[in-house]
């Protein structure tokens, strides 16, 4: 039914109901909302609600009073009031704000700047500004994203009765139709550009494969709009839909006259040409990018190029985080992990009658040196053992800093509480006093996330289906990225209801916890071989299982925070660092359980910037090495193990290797220009951005090495989209990768790099004098 239908529908009858799940919801006019229902019958109906976004003025009681009249006549302003709400998140205290409708969405940003200057800058503080529309409706409504409703419709506007829970962990999702759009390119350059006029357009759906490629560019368009809105898909998939894909038709539409007429969306909505820029973001040490929402109105546009959540826990990892978290699922698929979990944070501040600070940062409490050296000081690190070891077990905390957060009411405004000071809640080494008069809103979010983790941990343990045991593998993987991004975000100088103190807090209630762990572990009689933030390797000579699970018991009801068995190695080994034999790396090793797994960390095989061929060689390597039952047998595999290296090093000599297996893959800390050294990611990224692409600040660049001793910069690399058929790689350059992913795995066992160009020498020299 659409939404002229249902118009006419309201005005003839006076309201209706529909029955289904929340789709999609987007502001549609100065104050309105389109809802996306997917109705029980199989009908997209589209609703429209009537939604008053208010904000809200705190400060100076002197300004405050004075603000309606200066407000009067405002264009923006459909009313205003006074009230009580908790303007101030760190007291637990209700102040007199005032609370102003606004008229227009798209006024709100200016019109907040606009009460800023009122003010003189510091006077007054506004709340709740800009949590997105979509969001605050659904906030404010007690909805989130695919929720199963009963929707009302009147002349007074939408009333929801909620069929769902946002505690549902066995919910029931629609059966959402999906496509997937690609585009050829007649290309006039190496890159591709707005342009090059269209070649042809491919989507598939239902395992139907339709190439549009015949007539004229403006009939491939007026095709492909047709094809869409036929099929009525719910899902969009893209390959870079939102950097390139969608803009460059919208482009080609507006080139051949057709942009008004050129709507993918079920709304009546054209795709705008405007190409927008990405954003760059700097995060746990790295520099990321973001390309911009190219947003489809009724249904969802998915860029699989652009979105973490789904590559890491596909559609039903998104689908959960955005229940969970009340985040529209096209925005969900973009954003990052600690955006959708602070929604989250927003939603419970929002329910408790909180106001959500605008850019609100609170300082660190002064600390001298002694304090900043004492409390600043992360997560407790036990240095690994170096060598082979046997009869290890790996004992890991559930989710330990969130429950530490949970047990200890770990948030901004309850670490160093004003009202608690003789609080007998304490920070470990640090003394800080823990409010116990109210629950922090940290805790509050993180209750919900941790109760469907475990529960979902469980369902996956007794699950028989295969399919609904990936399906609930892969939710609770969404809710660990969210719980994880929880403790970042304390830490986190933008983060709305984030401190520094409670971030120091956590890491010392976690020292001390760890710390606890391993002196039970030794009074039992275990050696603790390795140690990490919230894990332990320990071993006994005649430890069983049932020992190791005693043990775990034991301090989980001694700390309150699941230990749980992650596994019996049957063989685990520790490297040195290759710089200095003798120190052990912390987080670099690699080993096979009793029941067949393999688990690596910290070697190349597991790092993002190794190329696929070195990284298959390892692991071929290891699996080899995998069935040895103690350092005997394991020793006696090594020539196996080294029979693999031979056979990889005589692929690369003689150039029996796709370029795709020699991609070396790179993040950019800084634009193209800004490298002060040729580096050869810097080096990939110029000759990319000669070619006519755009490259940013945070985009990972893939790229081959051609020449690596050649004095001419631009010949040591080749970015991956400009490889030619004479492109030809650097054998000395992989040669020396593929040995230094063999010495990391042997270097403990006496094979340095030379002694393994020793062995590999013989069989390949012939090969190496042809070739070179």
């Amino acid at each position: 039914m659409s939404g002229r239908s249902l118009k006419a529908w309201r005005e003839g009858l006076g309201s209706m109901a529909v029955r289904g799940w929340i789709l999609d919801v987007y502001p549609c006019g100065p104050s309105d909302v389109a809802v996306w229902i997917v109705g029980e019958d199989g009908k997209r109906v589209r609703l429209v609600d009537r939604f008053t976004r208010k904000i809200y003025v705190y400060g100076d009681s002197e300004e405050l009073e004075k603000l309606p009249k200066k407000l009067a006549g405002s264009k923006s302003v459909g009313g205003c009031r006074f009230t009580e709400k908790y303007a101030d998140f760190m007291e637990a205290a209700l102040k007199r704000v005032l609370e102003i409708d606004i008229t227009d969405y798209n006024r709100l940003p200016f019109f907040a700047r606009k009460l800023l200057r009122l003010g003189g800058y510091g006077r007054l503080q506004v709340y709740n500004v800009d949590v997105p529309v979509s969001q605050a409706y659904m906030y404010d409504k007690d909805l989130f994203p695919l929720a199963k409703v009963q929707v009302e419709e009147s002349k007074d506007g939408l009333s929801y009765t909620m069929l769902d829970s946002v505690e549902e962990t066995s919910y029931e999702v629609p059966n959402l139709t999906t496509m997937w759009l690609d585009v050829e390119l007649k290309r006039t350059g190496s890159a591709p550009r707005f342009i090059d006029p269209l070649e042809s357009l491919t989507v598939e759906f239902d395992g139907e494969r339709v190439v549009m490629d015949g007539g004229d560019e403006l009939q491939k368009l007026q095709e492909l709009v047709w094809t869409v809105h036929e099929k009525d898909p719910d899902v969009i998939f893209t390959r870079g839909g939102d950097s390139f894909l969608l803009p460059y038709l919208a482009y080609r539409a507006y080139v051949n006259n057709a942009l008004n007429s050129f709507v993918l969306s079920r709304d009546i909505i054209p795709l705008k040409v405007k190409r927008g820029r990405g954003r760059t973001f700097f995060s746990y040490g790295r520099v990321y990018y973001r390309a911009p929402l190219r947003r489809l109105y009724g249904r969802i546009h998915i860029d699989v190029e652009n979105t973490f959540i789904y590559k890491a826990c596909g559609f039903e990892g998104l689908v959960e985080v955005s229940r969970t978290c009340r985040v529209p699922l096209h925005r969900a698929s973009r954003a990052s992990i600690g955006s959708i979990m602070s929604s989250l944070q927003l939603y419970t501040a929002w329910k408790g009658e909180m106001l959500i600070p605008w850019k609100r940062h609170v300082p660190e409490s002064f600390k001298s040196a002694w304090d900043l050296l004492l409390a600043d000081r992360g997560g407790f690190i036990f240095e690994p053992k170096i060598g082979f070891h046997t009869g290890v077990f790996e004992v890991d905390y559930a989710s330990m800093y969130p429950m530490l957060m949970l047990k200890n009411n770990i948030s901004a405004e309850t670490v160093l509480c004003k009202c608690c000071p003789d609080s007998p809640l304490r920070v470990p080494e640090l003394g800080y006093n823990i409010c116990v008069k109210r629950r922090g809103i940290v805790p509050k979010t993180l209750e919900l996330l941790l109760k469907k983790r475990f529960k979902y941990k469980e369902l996956m343990a007794n699950a028989a289906n295969a399919k609904l045991k990936h399906v609930y593998n892969m939710r609770q993987a969404a809710l660990k990225w969210g719980l994880v991004t929880c403790f970042g975000y304390l830490g986190y100088r933008n983060a709305r209801f984030g401190r520094v103190d409670a971030h120091m807090a956590v890491c010392a209630f976690a020292r001390d916890t760890l710390l606890k762990t391993a002196r039970l572990a030794e009074e039992r009689g275990f050696e603790v071989v390795h140690g990490i933030v919230d894990s332990l390797w320990i071993k006994r000579e005649d430890a069983t299982p049932r020992d190791v699970a005693d043990f775990c018991m034991e301090v989980s009801r001694a700390t309150g925070i699941p230990l749980t068995v992650e596994g019996k190695y049957r063989w685990i080994v520790f490297v040195p660092s290759k710089v200095m034999p003798e120190i052990p790396v912390l987080n670099r090793y690699y080993g096979v359980f009793d029941d067949g797994r393999v688990k690596m960390r910290g070697i190349e095989a597991r790092r993002a910037d190794t190329p696929p061929l070195i990284a298959e060689a390892q692991k071929a390597m290891i699996e080899k090495l995998a069935p040895a039952r103690n350092l005997q047998e394991f020793m006696e595999r090594i020539p196996e193990a080294l029979s693999i290296l031979r056979e990889y090093a005589c692929r690369l000599v003689e150039g029996k290797v796709e370029v795709n297996e020699l991609a070396i893959t790179k993040r950019l800390s800084k634009r193209p220009a800004e490298y002060t050294h040729s580096v050869m990611q810097a080096i990939a990224a110029k000759q990319l951005e000669k070619a006519g692409y755009d490259v940013h600040p945070g985009q990972t660049i893939s790229y081959i090495i051609t020449n690596a001793e050649s004095c001419k910069p631009y010949e040591k690399v080749t970015a991956l989209p400009l490889i030619k058929e004479k492109t030809r790689y650097d054998r000395n350059a992989y040669m020396q990768m593929l040995v230094s992913a063999a010495e990391t795995l042997l270097n403990v066992f006496g094979y340095t790099q030379k002694k393994l160009w020793e062995i590999i020498h013989g069989e390949v020299q012939t090969q190496l004098q042809v070739a070179w």
